[in-house]
């Protein structure tokens, strides 16, 4: 459509004009930098510590998604994660995302303990978020890509209601809100 205004041409778009979609992601994912940081404090502080001094105590990061903690006893032990869980609060690692397996025994009598870290979202947790979403008969559209979930809508004091209700909500898993995108 064509419109001529003084003798200049104005073209008006016969498209329908559809608003920019806001988003936002919902991931889980722990910082390794920081946890690598929050290994070196703990073993400062256990290698000085008077209990700790000498009990051959050490923690190890194992790849990229697990930590060892190893100690003469689990007493010793409980001790050495105690320490390492308050360097990983001071540096703002979330607990939600480490998961604890059973105290084996090692070698030489010693105590070993392994903890997998959690990256990314697991599906059975996705579609439970992409259903409390969907049940909340707010005006946005979820879905799982990946190890995230992407949620767009067009009004984003929606987004903002999505995203304080899905704070309120305990999904056993730390979330975090990223790639806010405001078009």
């Amino acid at each position: 459509m064509e419109c001529i205004v003084n003798g200049a041409a104005l073209i008006y778009s016969t498209e329908l004009s559809t608003m920019p979609e806001n988003t936002f992601d919902i991931v889980s994912k722990i910082d390794l930098q920081e946890v690598a940081n929050a290994i070196q404090q703990a073993l400062k502080e256990i290698h000085t510590r008077f209990d700790l001094k000498d009990s051959k105590s050490n923690i190890a990061l194992e790849g990229k998604d697990a930590i060892v903690l190893q100690s003469v006893d689990e007493f010793k032990l409980k001790a050495v994660n105690d320490v390492f869980q308050q360097k990983l609060v001071k540096r703002g690692v979330p607990l939600k995302g480490l998961t604890y397996g059973a105290v084996e025994s090692a070698l030489g009598g010693t105590a070993k303990q392994r903890i997998s870290m959690q990256q990314g979202i697991p599906i059975e947790k996705a579609r439970d978020i992409v259903k409390l979403i969907k049940n909340s008969k707010k005006k946005v559209q979820a879905s799982i890509q990946g190890d995230l979930v992407r949620v767009s809508g067009k009004d984003r004091d929606i987004l903002q209601e999505i995203m304080s209700m899905l704070r309120q909500q305990d999904f056993g898993i730390d979330m975090q809100f990223t790639n806010y995108r405001t078009n």
